[in-house]
């Protein structure tokens, strides 16, 4: 597979395990001012139980996340030495200010939060959230604003040593693609979040224990999740998408497996795309709806891949065609379940309908399936590019490290990693057992 696929499979596998946690601590972080927030204006026990137990599975969450991001920092010189070389004067700004500032910040008042409560009081333990929410979220901006750049470069020149330095520091850090990234991955972010609180609400509610936190968990968490599953959608997925057709065509052509031009484009539900005859096999299409979704009229043209060179195709059509599809099916389903389980809120009957509860329990996995799936399109669409337009993926690498050395690596990240999930499940599975009544405070 030579070094440069096994430095592209490391860094995948590596980043997509890490991001299974991330994820959570962000949506938990929301979740747990706003468990606060109704403990302050409610005055009941049960949301401060709520926020305590939550707390504790956002502190495993978290560790395991540290852990597992450290590899993601030694790979940039490790295994992508030229990339880091290019394009280190501008990426460095913010990957420093994610490590200096946002975790630093998170990770103290998240002690502060776990420990201090008694010693800080209400209000004082609502601000204490309140900044572990703030830093969770500028740690998340700051990644999102790394990686938009590799997505869509401004505010950058080339030196003349032929390496990128920043010229614009607020083009860099406040550039569009950086916002609608932003919004639609931390709305995915309190999707998982909300999905994960309710299905533990739903467990308890099932088994007959904690009724009243069962209750609680469920209003919030479905309300939560609705209303990120709406955002979503849209304005956050719609404007990312319409994004991609103006300054990534060709991903675009092969997210929906359009190989020819045309206009009154036609949205491929499903179907197989066959890249060798250039041809979408056995497809469902919604005729004018492509064009529609991503310039805002049904007769707008979209560029098939026949308008690109085949060196600038992503390299993996397939793979990306079915990401994408998974992505917004699962995107559909999710909302179509917390809708159908706000219906059932709203008229009293949620934790007396035992199959909405099976089905709120068991459906928890579906948003990391997701997510994983929609940060595949991402990544996927940008190739065959590392910063898109600037450098390609496969000059990016370090050109002394060889296969074995890398491929080595990564079965030892892959056995690390297991020994870390099984731990993890563990944990999280003893919280869980011991309930919220049983949290304590500290």
């Amino acid at each position: 597979m030579g070094s440069l696929g096994w430095s592209r499979l490391q860094f995948g596998f590596t980043i997509t395990y890490h991001y299974l946690f991330p994820q959570l601590t962000m949506g938990l972080a929301l979740l747990l001012l706003v468990f606060k927030a109704l403990a302050l204006r409610t005055k009941e026990k049960t949301y401060d139980d709520l926020a305590r137990f939550w707390a504790r599975i956002f502190g495993i969450n978290f560790a395991v996340g540290v852990v597992t991001g450290i590899p993601m920092e030694f790979q940039f010189g490790t295994n992508w030495a030229r990339f880091s070389d290019f394009s280190g004067g501008v990426i460095g700004l913010t990957l420093a200010m994610e490590g200096m500032f946002a975790f630093f910040a998170e990770s103290a008042f998240l002690g502060l939060f776990l420990f201090g409560e008694k010693r800080l009081g209400p209000r004082g333990h609502f601000f204490a959230g309140f900044m572990v929410f703030l830093g969770s979220w500028l740690s998340g901006y700051f990644i999102i604003a790394t990686n938009a750049f590799m997505q869509h470069p401004v505010g950058h020149a080339v030196d003349e040593s032929g390496k990128l330095a920043l010229v614009d520091v607020w083009a860099y850090l406040f550039n569009e693609w950086v916002f609608w990234e932003y919004a639609h991955n931390m709305s995915a972010a309190v999707i998982t979040g909300a999905f994960v609180v309710v299905a533990v609400a739903a467990y308890w509610a099932l088994m007959g224990h904690h009724e009243a936190h069962a209750r609680a968990a469920l209003r919030v968490g479905v309300v939560v999740g609705l209303l990120a599953c709406m955002t979503q959608l849209f304005p956050t997925g719609d404007r990312h998408g319409k994004l991609v057709a103006e300054h990534q065509p060709v991903a675009l052509a092969a997210m929906e497996a359009k190989f020819e031009t045309s206009s009154h484009a036609e949205l491929a539900i499903i179907g197989q795309p066959d890249v060798e005859h250039r041809r979408l096999e056995n497809p469902i299409l919604v005729p004018s709806i492509l064009s529609f979704l991503a310039y805002g009229s049904f007769g707008a043209e979209v560029k098939g891949l026949d308008a690109f060179p085949r060196e600038d195709w992503p390299d993996n059509v397939e793979l990306l065609y079915y990401a994408y599809h998974v992505m917004v099916g699962l995107g559909t389903l999710l909302f179509a379940v917390m809708a159908g389980a706000a219906l059932l809120l709203w008229k009293d009957r949620l934790v007396k309908t035992r199959a909405a509860l099976w089905v709120l329990m068991l459906a928890f996995p579906f948003p990391y399936i997701a997510t994983t799936a929609g940060w595949m399109t991402a990544e996927l669409g940008r190739q065959p590019w590392l910063v898109y337009g600037l450098m390609r993926t496969a000059h990016g690498t370090s050109p002394h490290v060889s296969a074995g050395s890398v491929a080595f690596s990564t079965l030892g990240y892959m056995g690390l990693y297991t020994v870390l999930g099984l731990l993890f499940l563990f944990l999280v599975g003893r919280a869980i057992a011991k309930g919220p009544e049983h949290a304590g405070e500290h």
